[in-house]
Formats: structure tokens, C-alpha cells, sequence
């Protein structure tokens, strides 16, 4: 998060600062069954993280991160033992719309089980986050409202099969 700071002109804590010192990292192992029909079932549906940060250890084996752009799914290539970075929604708002969270969904396959690991690098959620002033100028004005427990957003969002981003935007 330093280097995405530094990447966009802002001192290195930036982003941690408005994280609120009390971060929370949290993990989710998956587990995704064969599936006869793999073209009617979904492991899961499309969405954007909630996160500031996302870090997925795919399986080595089989794939099924598929990433959303420009209307079309794209399968995300296995590279073994390498670890996929996702910038999450709190990141898209931290950085004023710069650093994009990505939609993704993940696949099954009709022939082999897959698994993976996601940790996911959470603000505070009772500290309030929002665009990086020195990022809101006259040609990108502030482009979501600062907010607390964006998490619980997303969430909502999530279970009504609405983008939470769109919720915060201004």
C-alpha cells in the first residue's frame, strides 16, 4: 500500500493512515466441488472485493478466477506458487476512482475440484475512509462520499446482487 501511495504521489502512509490502526485481516479458504454442469453453476457470482487489498493463492492445478473487462470474462492463467494481488473497493475509493477494483467471479470445472485461498487487508471499520484529498482536484473532482464500515455495504450490496461501489458514488 506504500508503493501504491508513492505510485499516485501521496506520502508513503497515506492509505494505512486511514486505515485507523486497527486493520483487520481476514482469511477465506474455498473449496469448489466438480460440478457436472459447470456452464449453469457458478462458485462464485461476480463481484468486486470489499477489501483495501485482496492476496489469492489460486490452485496450481485448475482455474477459475475469471476477471470482467470490457463486457467480456477472462480467465485469470494459473502461475504455480504465485500469489494474485487484487485492489479492493476501499482502495478504489482511498485513491479517487485511480486504482480500480476489479469484478471477478470464480468458475468450477465439470472434472477436478479446485481450491483457494484469499486474505483479505480491511480498514478499521469504524474509521471513516474516503478519497485521498490530494487526490480530488478540479479536472477529478471527489468521486465517492466518505464513509465507515464499508464492509457491511458491501455485504448488503452483495446479498441483493447490487455493486456497492455504485452505493458510495457520488
Amino acid at each position: 500500500m506504500k508503493a501504491m501511495a508513492r505510485c499516485v504521489g501521496l506520502e508513503e502512509d497515506c492509505f494505512l493512515k486511514q486505515y485507523g490502526g486497527k486493520e483487520m485481516m481476514m482469511s477465506r479458504f474455498n473449496h469448489y466441488p466438480v460440478c457436472p454442469r459447470p456452464d449453469v453453476v457458478l462458485g462464485v457470482k461476480a463481484h468486486s472485493d470489499g477489501s483495501g487489498v485482496t492476496v489469492l493463492l489460486q490452485d496450481d492445478k485448475v482455474e477459475g478466477l475469471q476477471i470482467l473487462k470490457e463486457g467480456r470474462w477472462y480467465g485469470v492463467p494459473i502461475i504455480p506458487h504465485a500469489l494474485v494481488v487484487n485492489v479492493g473497493d476501499q482502495m478504489q475509493i482511498m485513491s479517487n476512482g485511480i486504482f480500480k477494483s476489479p469484478m471477478h467471479r470464480a468458475a468450477v470445472s465439470a472434472t477436478r475440484e479446485r481450491y483457494s485461498l484469499a486474505v483479505f487487508h480491511l480498514p478499521d471499520p469504524e474509521v471513516e475512509i474516503g478519497p485521498a484529498q490530494d487526490l480530488v482536484t478540479k479536472e477529478l473532482p471527489q468521486q465517492y462520499r466518505n464513509l465507515k464500515n464499508y464492509s457491511a455495504i458491501n455485504f448488503d450490496c452483495f446479498q441483493k446482487g447490487e455493486i456497492a461501489l455504485d452505493s458510495v458514488k457520488i
